[in-house]
């Protein structure tokens, strides 16, 4: 097993996180259970924020990506850490928001924000909305003429530079759904869009280049592209970018094919993306913009782990063996949708080396539904308690009722000690909003 800090067996054999025993954990709260390091995520958020501080004077923000996991009590850490927020909904608006996240540091991405959720954030009155589209400018525009306000943006571009795990590739006409290139013109005639406009105040541009990426090369050519993008629109508009943000994307350990970085190989990606913004800008004359990144799987994907416990076992000789869960895509669809890679432990057994190749198999209705194949454990028995790891990132973000199954409740671990930051669902919650027509009566 590839552990790290927050992850140790104990004296009884058992997993613990955070200093909280996995098997305690289970028969407390029950299963299947999100639970997630505190510690750990602050550590994360800090690297970031220190590394601005101290290799860029603090001429930056880091913003968490909410997208990666979102809950009241993300946005509370996230705060009192000194992060901003990146929001893509209004949910993630309205959730920020009731925790108390101050509307001035949150900053709000999608490629067809709602006008409804457009209206509600410039009522909130939030830092930034990065556009993604000429529609959304204009009526950006006109609803803060509405309201007497100019309202700071970005632009989203597309570099041509596409990066995921350990390769990244230059290309010049980038197929996404997100921002507009700056090969085929777009970007800059979305620049000159933008500076027309009398009630928009464009601060710069936002860049993301992909996401679980190893390869620190990556960054800096994207801050070449970006600046050098930047400087062609300063000779032409006179227009000088007050702030370039860089995205996210940096990778973490699901597998051992995964690289494990310790704390400073974060601080090594922003490290080596500050200094190629210094560079860019000596090469290229242009003052230094402040730094925005938005780091969300890599602050909480390895903070989080889900509990399960073993229920049936099934083995076609010759062909595989399952061992099934009380879980399953409801709470974590990543395999049946990107067949992603997990690591798995027994959890009250965790001292014991793998004896077998499995699949891990959910509960739904589905063939596909499984948590993952070939994954390595002991002798698995009915009742054990499975901990899949590094599953902070994208599996509550994600999960669903399906099957109309509970969604898992969430602890957040500190100390040893366990509290709820998502309740558990329970079965009124499934027919809430059910109604049965008077047709049908």
């Amino acid at each position: 097993m590839n552990e790290r800090e927050t992850l140790k067996v104990n004296k009884e054999g058992h997993l613990e996180i955070g200093g909280a025993d996995c098997v305690a954990l289970a028969k407390q709260f029950g299963t299947p259970l999100y639970v997630f390091d505190e510690a750990y995520i602050r550590s994360m958020m800090r690297i970031y924020r220190d590394t601005i501080a101290e290799e860029y004077g603090g001429r930056g923000l880091v913003l968490y990506a909410s997208k990666a996991f979102s809950c009241k009590a993300m946005y509370v850490i996230a705060n009192e850490e000194g992060l901003g927020a990146d929001v893509v909904s209004g949910g993630e608006l309205y959730t920020a928001l009731e925790a108390g996240f101050p509307a001035e540091k949150i900053y709000f991405h999608g490629n067809n924000k709602l006008p409804a959720e457009i209206t509600y954030a410039l009522d909130a009155k939030i830092g930034c909305f990065v556009v993604d589209s000429a529609e959304e400018a204009d009526f950006l525009d006109a609803e803060a003429a509405k309201r007497g306000i100019t309202q700071d943006v970005m632009l989203r571009i597309n570099p041509g530079v596409e990066a995921h795990t350990h390769a990244f590739v230059q290309t010049a006409t980038p197929d996404s759904k997100f921002g507009f290139s700056v090969h085929n013109g777009t970007a800059e005639e979305m620049t000159r869009h933008i500076l027309q406009k009398k009630h928009l105040r464009l601060l710069g541009y936002h860049s993301h280049i992909g996401s679980q990426i190893f390869e620190k090369q990556s960054f800096v050519l994207a801050v070449e592209k970006v600046l050098s993008f930047a400087a062609e629109i300063k000779k032409k508009y006179d227009f000088e970018p007050e702030a370039i943000n860089m995205g996210g994307g940096f990778g973490i350990w699901y597998t051992d094919e995964d690289n494990k970085l310790p704390a400073g190989g974060y601080r090594g990606y922003l490290s080596a993306l500050i200094s190629a913004v210094k560079e860019q800008c000596r090469a290229l004359s242009l003052a230094e913009p402040r730094i925005l990144i938005e780091p969300g799987r890599s602050i909480v994907g390895e903070a989080g782990i889900t509990l399960y416990t073993v229920g049936a076992i099934k083995e076609i000789p010759g062909l595989r063996k399952y061992v099934a869960i009380d879980g399953g895509m409801f709470d974590n669809p990543r395999y049946c949708l990107y067949q992603s890679k997990y690591t798995a432990v027994l959890a009250n057994r965790a001292a014991e080396r793998p004896t077998e190749l499995v699949s891990l198999a959910g509960k739904c209705c589905e063939s596909g539904d499984l948590i993952g194949v070939n994954m390595a454990l002991p002798k698995a028995e009915r009742g054990d308690i499975v901990a899949v790891l590094s599953t902070g990132a994208y599996n509550y973000s994600m999960a669903s009722n399906y099957n109309r199954n509970l969604i898992p409740p969430a602890v957040l671990v500190k100390g040893g000690k366990a509290e709820y930051i998502i309740r558990p669902q329970r079965y009124e919650d499934l027919v809430r909003f059910d109604v049965i027509p008077d047709s049908l009566k």
